[in-house]
């Protein structure tokens, strides 16, 4: 099923094609721009200000909370039901360490508030909170996407592992243009969108 879109296309891959390419402009347009620097970390306001400014060119529902259950690969994420509540839960949890700002992240990806591009909005938001907060952020190009992904399927469980993982990665090259945009380029590897490169668009 294609979801819909803005462009008006009916075939998953030209949509694929079309949303990468899109989004990765606007992704530079973050760092370009200094989109995030007068948002507040690790609130949903900016979750959702960072996924308006990714999909807004793709689908009518870039920045609003999905009102559809989801899942995938067999976990189902929070229910459209209680979503409200569980980012109202989620918005209020401590971040002032790398751990707790972990933890947050992880909650929030169990929550999964969007109907399409959660994981390449939040990997861009938890960034955003350690840089705010610890003066770092994660070198996503050190991390595979298959230990990423495994360890993220396991964290609602146990956290140990994604913590271990984005610990290694950690940069202090909070300000620095390549990391940001190569970033970029390995977080939308992770779903398999390596078609483009951010900054080159």
């Amino acid at each position: 099923m294609v979801l819909e879109n803005k462009l008006g296309l009916s075939s998953s891959a030209a949509l694929y094609e079309a949303e990468e390419r899109l989004t990765k402009a606007r992704a530079a347009e973050i760092f370009a721009n200094d989109l995030l620097v007068a948002k507040a970390p690790g609130t949903f306001n900016t979750l959702a200000f960072i996924h308006r400014q990714l999909f807004q060119d793709v689908y009518d529902f870039a920045g609003a909370v999905r009102t559809q259950d989801i899942a995938k690969g067999g976990f189902r994420f929070a229910s459209a039901l209680y979503l409200d509540d569980a980012v109202a839960k989620i918005e209020v949890m401590p971040q002032g360490t790398f751990d707790d700002i972990v933890e947050k992240y992880v909650e929030m990806n169990v929550a999964h508030p969007f109907r399409e591009g959660n994981g390449r909005s939040m990997r861009i938001w938890l960034d955003h909170m350690l840089k705010c907060e610890c003066g770092v952020v994660i070198d996503w190009q050190q991390i595979d996407a298959q230990d990423y992904l495994l360890a993220m399927e396991r964290s609602p469980i146990k956290d140990t592992e994604i913590k271990a993982l984005l610990r290694a990665a950690l940069t202090d090259k909070a300000d620095d243009r390549e990391t940001f945009m190569k970033g970029i380029d390995a977080s939308y590897a992770y779903e398999g969108y390596e078609t483009y490169r951010t900054g080159e668009l």
